[in-house]
């Protein structure tokens, strides 16, 4: 090649001029788009935390007391006509109800004492007011938008993701009218892989088609969610939904619709003690039911007192009348984000074969049915959906009446 020809001489001095103004005008172009992102990024943020604060102020009520938790809660004493439940169209006018007798049959449980972390210091809310556990704005950003704070996707035995498994121990009894459920569970700080899985036992009263487009349930137990509560806590924690969880319901008080009549038990709040392996066994006793005097689903938490509140009939369409099955058991979240099993626990995070003490168990389980009365829970299926993860065995007998151990590991030698 002849360096001294005029067209290649021209064509070199070309290059040597792009090639020492393109890095300075690619790093300007670059820089700028980078700016003008991270100024979008901001400004979305920023609209997103002004659209939270809104939220706040909708949802956290008044409050004529304020109590600290030794966990990091906070917790509001909200006067009784303040709390959410009355923001809902359907309840605008809606007369309290007093609580009603309880079922025929029922018997307290004489389980080992279980508090509230917030109550321990001998802190309480006054009477006429519910304590509820206050939304912070870290409880919202965690959820990744307003619209999915505080609500689940689908039912537990399937998220609407594919790789969001939802994965259960359970006993179901279908019948065609049911009108509650009551059961005896210990309570225990299952080991969360990650932040977005959870840990529940749980009771879960449903009624509707079986295609669960528009299913009505109330569920009601104790969970370890970290992205709905920040922590792995177990807490006591209930759910509703009137169509299948598409727009309708949410956990404890974060929308409207259940009502609190109970100024002693928060909901979403840390339980403690709980149980400890080949140790003491702490328990709650829950029950919900369908009363005969008005109509409405009333659910009690733990031994003696009044109970917590209640889900008026006019939320739900099937529900509006009875049940027709009931689940009892456990259940996890999957996030298969390795193409490995998660190590997340279910219950005590130990086999159903290891028995009392060291797997976790429900007991003393009863169905309401239409005539007020408390009867056993007999004829029943049970669904484990990987039983080299978590399993259950069940029994009868004694002063446990129906029983059953469930639980297990997640990940192991057998459930890779």
């Amino acid at each position: 090649m002849d360096l001294s020809s005029p067209i290649i001489s021209h064509l070199l001095y070309f290059l040597l001029l792009v090639s020492l103004v393109c890095p300075i005008y690619c790093s300007k172009t670059s820089s700028h788009h980078l700016v003008n992102q991270t100024f979008q990024q901001e400004e979305k943020f920023r609209k997103l935390k002004e659209k939270i604060a809104i939220h706040l102020q909708r949802i956290n009520k008044p409050a004529v007391k304020t109590i600290h938790s030794p966990d990091g809660d906070i917790i509001d004493c909200v006067m009784f006509h303040n709390q959410p439940a009355f923001d809902h169209p359907l309840l605008k006018d809606h007369k309290p109800a007093s609580p009603p007798k309880l079922p025929k049959g029922y018997i307290e449980d004489n389980s080992s004492d279980i508090f509230q972390l917030w109550s321990l210091s001998g802190e309480s809310c006054p009477e006429g007011t519910i304590p509820i556990r206050r939304t912070r704005e870290e409880d919202i950003l965690r959820a990744g938008s307003i619209s999915k704070f505080g609500k689940k996707l689908s039912d537990f035995r399937k998220d609407a993701n594919s790789d969001n498994q939802v994965e259960y121990a359970i006993q179901t009894v279908t019948d065609e009218a049911i009108y509650g459920a009551k059961a005896t569970i210990n309570v225990w700080s299952p080991y969360i892989e990650t932040k977005n899985e959870f840990s529940a036992s749980k009771v879960w009263i449903t009624s509707g088609p079986p295609d669960n487009q528009n299913r009505n349930s109330i569920e009601f137990g104790w969970q370890a969610s970290p992205s709905l509560y920040g922590d792995n806590r177990a807490r006591v924690t209930v759910y509703w939904t009137a169509d299948g969880y598409k727009k309708t319901g949410c956990y404890n008080l974060l929308c409207s619709g259940f009502i609190q009549t109970n100024h002693k038990i928060a909901l979403g709040s840390g339980i403690s003690p709980v149980s400890t392996y080949n140790g003491i066994q702490y328990a709650i006793t829950l029950m919900v039911w369908k009363s005969s005097e008005d109509e409405n689903w009333w659910l009690k938490w733990g031994s003696g007192g009044l109970p917590l509140g209640y889900w008026p009939s006019s939320l739900f369409t099937y529900l509006k009348e009875y049940a027709n099955d009931v689940q009892f058991g456990g259940a996890i979240k999957n996030i298969k984000i390795t193409g490995s099993h998660t190590f997340t626990q279910m219950g005590s995070g130990h086999f159903a074969g290891e028995d009392y003490g060291k797997a976790a168990h429900f007991k003393n389980i009863q169905l309401v049915h239409a005539d007020d009365a408390l009867v056993p829970f007999r004829a029943h299926s049970t669904d484990i959906s990987f039983p080299d993860c978590y399993n259950l065995k069940d029994g009868y007998g004694g002063d446990w009446g129906s029983y059953f151990y469930y639980g297990g590991p997640g990940r192991n030698i057998n459930c890779p």
